[in-house]
């Protein structure tokens, strides 16, 4: 579903890599977790799979398209939610999910199928004719959720998906989540939260100063327990510690 090979990034005028030699390989319903904390390289990855960003060297595989030779098929194959809900705040919310569903190429019957689905599931059914400016964090952030799964992607980024979140708002995403991975297709989670991650996820990769460390089963006995204590001890410097 998703293949990450060698993957190297640097910024200009920056003399060390943001994200170095990162290799992961993501399977069909799964959902996988993303740790780090602040300045990581979290975000700099989500935004190389994404073709946000150029990278240096290495190849990035989405569904066997390659993100930086074959872009158009490799998007086509994701939806991503960034962290800041990034909508065309003059548009409505129907006009703003129209127009994800064109640039996907959704057929009109599914794109009005699947909106119907998602406007009861986040309960937006009275706010889509108005626009997103008007709109709540919240609303905001679950209309740019119904735009990046109108085109039913094999594989859903969610960068910091739950950050301001209500729990009601919370528990309707998670289900979301839940049901596209039982369909076969795969999350990439990228969160701070630990308690979330250890509850929800399959497997869990810890990065950290743009290397990974390690990558976690959750589903081995003991692992969830001990999750918060590896990622601490992976992430904690010596200068944290003093």
């Amino acid at each position: 579903m998703l293949e990450i090979s060698h993957l190297y990034k640097k910024y200009l005028n920056s003399e060390r890599f943001a994200v170095e030699d990162l290799n992961l390989s993501l399977k069909g319903g799964e959902i996988f977790g993303f740790l780090g904390k602040n300045g990581a390289g979290k975000s700099t990855t989500i935004k190389c799979l994404t073709g946000i960003y150029p990278y240096s060297s290495g190849s990035i595989k989405i569904c066997g398209h390659d993100i930086g030779k074959d872009p158009i098929n490799a998007k086509l194959n994701m939806g991503y939610v960034p962290d800041d809900h990034s909508v065309y705040e003059k548009m409505t919310g129907g006009e703003y999910v129209n127009y994800i569903a064109d640039l996907y190429k959704v057929a009109r019957k599914d794109r009005e199928e699947r909106l119907q689905k998602f406007l009861v599931q986040f309960r937006l059914t009275k706010a889509i004719d108005l626009q997103i400016k008007s709109y709540s964090h919240g609303m905001k952030q679950k209309i740019c959720i119904i735009g990046a799964l109108i085109h039913n992607p094999k594989l859903w980024v969610l960068d910091e998906p739950m950050m301001g979140l209500d729990p009601q708002s919370m528990v309707e995403i998670l289900k979301r989540m839940h049901e596209h991975c039982e369909a076969g297709n795969t999350i990439f989670f990228s969160s701070h939260n630990l308690d979330l991650v250890a509850k929800i996820c399959d497997r869990v990769a810890i990065i950290n100063d743009g290397k990974l460390y390690d990558v976690i089963d959750l589903h081995v006995k003991g692992n969830k327990e001990t999750l918060e204590n590896t990622f601490l001890k992976i992430t904690t410097s010596e200068e944290d510690m003093q």
